[in-house]
Parts: structure tokens; sequence; C-alpha cells
């Protein structure tokens, strides 16, 4: 048995000395200039959305109605704030919002239309907007009733 172990580590030790490659050698030139770029930007600062409000509620209303509202939204950071996607939860919002870079300190909108048709009840809805933020996604709500066609 303390031959088997003794050999083992004999056989352990040769392969660490078999695997002379160079890491650094490995490392290609082009992927570490792209590194220094990402890393240079990201020690200027980032984008930093912040919304005025994170929850908006359009009361009771009527089955059938639409309701049009906005979440403005304030690039608090030091880069320009790109979102790049808005993802309602259901297909009975439909989301339209700010596409040109927000410039720091600068105020875009997220605007949305919910459609109430077919939907009674409690309602609770989310947006989720994907951007180049320090937080890549943010989800705002929508709540509300929607009460019965008399």
């Amino acid at each position: 048995m303390r031959k088997i172990t003794i050999l083992s580590a004999v056989l352990v030790c040769i392969a660490f000395i078999s695997c002379k490659e160079n890491a650094t050698a490995k490392i290609d030139a082009a992927n570490l200039e792209t590194a220094k770029e990402r890393d240079a930007k990201i020690s200027l600062g980032s984008a930093i959305m912040e919304f005025d409000t994170m929850e908006y509620d359009f009361g009771t209303i009527v089955e059938g109605e639409i309701i049009d509202g906005a979440f403005k939204v304030t690039n608090k950071g030091k880069t320009d704030l790109l979102i790049t996607a808005v993802r309602p939860s259901c297909g009975c919002t439909t989301p339209d919002w700010t596409k040109d870079p927000i410039k720091p300190g600068e105020t875009g909108e997220i605007k949305f239309s919910f459609n109430s048709n077919g939907r009674v009840g409690k309602q609770h809805k989310s947006i989720t907007i994907t951007s180049n933020a320090e937080k890549i996604t943010e989800t705002v709500r929508l709540t509300g009733t929607v009460t019965a066609k008399s």
C-alpha cells in the first residue's frame, strides 16, 4: 500500500513538472487591449438609473379603459445611459422609451400603455428595463384595480 502511495505522489509530481507551458504566452494581445479599454471606461464611472417612482398606481378603472403613463428616468452616473430593452410582464402593457443615450444629469422617459380589456380584478404588472447602467436591470410596477363593465 505504501508503494502505491509513493508511486502516486511521484506521478503527480511528474505531471506538474511536465506542464511547463507558459501561461503568459497564451494571452491574446487583442483581448488584452479590449480589457484595458473596458477598464478605462469603468474607471470613469458608469451610468446610474434613478426613477421618479418605482410604482405607478392607476387606481380603479372600468374594464376596457386604456391607461397611458410614464416613468421618468434620470441618469445620475458619470457616463451616458443607454436603455437597450424594455420588457413588460404581459401583452396588455405596451412600452416605449427614450432610444437616444441619456447624458449624465439628463432625464428620459419610459412610456407605457395598459389595456384593461379582459383584465378584471386587482392588477400587478411589471416592466423590466435593461441598460448599460451599474445595475443592469431595473423593474418598475403598475398596480390598480379593474372593475367589470356594467
